[in-house]
């Protein structure tokens, strides 16, 4: 579709405006001062490029275009066309065709290809003017619409962004990048990265069952708790059992949380955490060996009173830690293929030389290329190099 300024060509006119696409200039003077009687402005193009040179920078209600620009042709094709890339430009454009003759034939594909009515010469004045003014306040009550759901869309996307970290601390030695590609406009993922106190660094990463608001709302909650029992130096695994009694008690059956979460030493680089049911993180050392950070116990809102096994990794420089949700590892190609773990292993050992920002980058470009750009799932990817 065609970029448009649609701030302006899509608010809607005290005065309905009209453009005219056709031809024969005798018959446009006849609709313009049929129009004017009717308090519609118009404009006239006479070439299927001046009619999508007027859509692009103007506003309009809609659009009365002839179906026929070549006269010693029948078909309709050409105008047909003229439609589909009116439709490209500004799909909520009402179009109305006009033809000197007609068919259900014409009729039908006319309609598959996104006119709105229909309408032969010679025309009946009243019934045009009556079709004219349908499609008008058809296509403003349309574009109200539109405009409710992208105010919507960006409070939602508004709301989604408040709920992540807006900026990544700085810590010697340290060397962090993520991200989130939601696939709707309210992401289901979580991540977070905290100093709760000088010399530690805490990170946590989410992902609740389900998608769009129920899963935002989840989330958010997630991210309040965490936020409120990482203060100090707190406990992953007492964290997780916390939080897991929270969710179990405000969340109805079917609903859990996979949850990861850490709290690493920046001096003595230890690093202790609790995985409850999240995709492992990969820790790729220096050399290259690969570990799955894997102790911790079930998803969050399931079982009420789980106790969480905590683990403990000794980081060291050259180590490159990966954080990740199953939108990373479960993109799929277009043979059903999973992008899977064992290749974002290969691919986190081969890029563990890069810094952090280019790994995240480089990886997100690969998956992307696997899946063919097609996204099932929210993507959270999140990296943390040891330098």
């Amino acid at each position: 579709m065609i970029a448009i300024d649609t701030a302006a060509a899509q608010t809607p006119l005290a005065q309905p405006r009209t453009l005219i696409a056709d031809d024969q200039p005798h018959v446009v003077e006849a609709l313009r001062l049929l129009l004017k009687n009717e308090g519609i402005s118009s404009d006239a193009a006479q070439s299927p490029a001046a009619v999508l040179d007027r859509v692009k920078s103007r506003a309009y209600d809609v659009l009365l275009v002839d179906l026929n620009y070549t006269r010693d042709t029948t078909s309709g094709e050409e105008g047909l066309r003229l439609v589909e890339q009116v439709r490209a430009i500004d799909d909520a454009l009402p179009v109305v065709a006009m033809t000197a003759w007609g068919s259900v034939e014409l009729a039908v594909e006319a309609m598959k290809r996104g006119v709105c009515d229909f309408v032969l010469k010679p025309w009946e004045n009243s019934r045009l003017t009556r079709t004219l003014w349908n499609q008008i306040e058809r296509g403003r009550r349309k574009r109200e619409q539109l405009r409710r759901q992208r105010e919507e869309a960006e409070a939602e996307r508004a709301a989604g962004r408040a709920l992540l970290p807006q900026s990544l601390p700085h810590v010697a030695g340290i060397d962090i990048a993520a991200t989130v590609q939601p696939l709707r406009t309210l992401s289901g993922d979580y991540f977070d990265v905290l100093e709760p106190a000088e010399g530690k660094l805490a990170l946590a990463i989410a992902d609740v069952v389900g998608k769009g608001v129920p899963a935002a709302l989840l989330m958010s909650n997630v991210q309040a708790s965490v936020r409120a029992l990482t203060g100090g130096t707190f406990d992953p695994a007492e964290l997780a059992g916390r939080l897991n009694r929270s969710v179990k008690r405000t969340t109805t059956a079917g609903r859990f949380v996979t949850f990861f979460c850490c709290l690493l030493d920046t001096v003595s680089r230890r690093m202790s955490y609790t995985n409850a049911g999240h995709c492992p993180p990969i820790l790729i050392r220096a050399r290259g060996q690969a570990e799955r950070l894997e102790a911790g116990g079930a998803v969050l809102g399931v079982f009420k009173d789980w106790q969480y096994e905590q683990g403990s990794v000794e980081l060291a420089p050259g180590d490159r830690l990966l954080f990740f949700t199953d939108g990373i590892t479960e993109a799929t190609n277009a043979s059903a293929e999973q992008f899977g773990e064992e290749r974002l292993i290969e691919l986190t050992g081969a890029l563990r030389h890069r810094p952090a920002a280019e790994m995240r980058d480089r990886i997100l470009e690969s998956v992307s290329n696997f899946c063919g750009g097609r996204a099932d799932d929210d993507m959270t990817l999140l990296v943390l190099a040891v330098e």
